[in-house]
């Protein structure tokens, strides 16, 4: 749909990372499908994702980053969050969007400010557990904000009055698994084990998958299939190390087709950004978490304790995820079908499926002047996730 003077569109804005670009692809499917034009400002790490909505839509890049080392990176980051505000300025200006929603990232911050400086309605749209840098100093200049989680730690009180919980909208592909049960695990019969480490891969998985799979006692062994995301430089040192052991393994530094390869998972061993967890919750499927030790506050590990809580996962520390800890849990879980299948159904209890469509709702009654549904609440979403 074409973006002109007479079309107002719903601008998003999503740094160019799955964690940040799926739930805005989600929410993009959603407007779309309801008539609305829809437009995109990105960043030039996107070109993974021309897939689905997004490919549909128009698309901006603007300058942005974080500040980098020593005076220099400094001044450069300050410099290049300038120049982004005022492209995101102009920008806007021009096309006078009737709403401004950011999902985090190098170019939300720039666009949801400018939208501040403009007027323009404005939503934050937070995907993990905790509100992230960039969303607490956006917090106080946008008119709403919309988080996944129901429990939001680095919120200040000023700002809660602005909380409505939605949940983290996913893809339709992927909400299609609410539909597929999760796969019977039988005596004999093939493993389906997939490895993410989030859109840019982890070493970690590289380094101790093989060695964990091939600690493994050679009849079980003998029946893992290994669906593993590595990153490019050591995707033929990885697939060495599962050939060497007889491993059937397929490797890519990116997979196209996740819905299909967690759908026919038994288990999951990844990374806990939020997209991650949710698209865990939403298909059903017992995941190990990893959490990134550096991700901003902690935030991967809260993601993953949200759902282990509901016992839909286990979350592994990374410096205690060696060979031989994983293989132990590995043989505990694989020679145990009835706690996988068990966790896979206690992981549906974190999920809201019809988390697109409460964001699209919110963003068109924004739109027309409106103030959001009152279902959206904090109280209401917990009292759904108790049920």
């Amino acid at each position: 749909m074409s973006v002109n003077k007479n079309n107002r569109p719903v601008i998003l804005a999503a740094g160019g990372t799955g964690g940040h670009i799926f739930p805005a692809e989600a929410l993009a499917e959603k407007l779309l499908a309801a008539g609305e034009c829809v437009l995109l400002v990105t960043d030039k790490r996107f070109a993974h994702f021309q897939t689905g909505a997004l490919s549909k839509i128009e698309k901006r890049t603007i300058r942005a980053g974080t500040a980098g080392k020593g005076i220099y990176g400094k001044v450069s980051g300050a410099a290049n969050l300038l120049l982004g505000i005022v492209q995101a300025v102009l920008l806007l200006r021009r096309l006078k969007p009737k709403v401004v929603i950011g999902f985090g990232g190098y170019p939300s911050f720039p666009t949801v400010f400018a939208a501040g400086v403009l007027r323009i309605p404005a939503i934050i749209h937070e995907q993990n557990s905790v509100l992230g840098r960039a969303n607490r100093l956006l917090a106080p200049r946008v008119d709403y904000i919309a988080t996944s989680f129901p429990d939001m730690q680095m919120l200040k009180e000023r700002d809660r009055h602005k909380v409505y919980v939605t949940g983290n909208p996913v893809r339709a592909s992927v909400c299609a698994l609410r539909e597929v049960p999760y796969p019977a695990l039988v005596d004999d019969g093939q493993i389906h084990i997939l490895v993410t480490g989030g859109s840019q891969g982890a070493s970690v998985f590289s380094n101790v998958m093989p060695a964990a799979i091939a600690a493994l006692p050679a009849p079980l062994r003998s029946r893992v299939r290994i669906d593993q995301q590595c990153r490019e430089g050591e995707l033929e040192a990885t697939r060495e190390k599962y050939k060497a052991i007889g491993i059937n393994a397929d490797l890519a530094s990116f997979f196209v087709d996740i819905p299909a390869r967690l759908a026919a998972s038994h288990l999951v061993i990844a990374r806990s950004g939020a997209s991650t967890v949710m698209e865990l919750a939403v298909a059903g499927r017992p995941g190990i978490l990893v959490p990134l030790p550096t991700s901003m506050d902690n935030h991967q590990y809260f993601n993953a304790h949200a759902l282990e809580h509901v016992g839909g996962g286990w979350v592994m520390p990374q410096d205690g995820f060696t060979p031989a800890s994983l293989s132990a849990r590995l043989e505990a879980f694989l020679t145990s079908p009835a706690t996988l299948s068990r966790a896979a159904e206690n992981a549906r209890k974190l999920c809201t499926p019809d988390a697109a469509e409460k964001l699209a709702d919110m963003v068109m009654i924004i739109g027309d002047g409106g103030k959001p549904k009152q279902e959206y609440t904090l109280t209401d979403f917990i009292s759904g996730v108790a049920a």
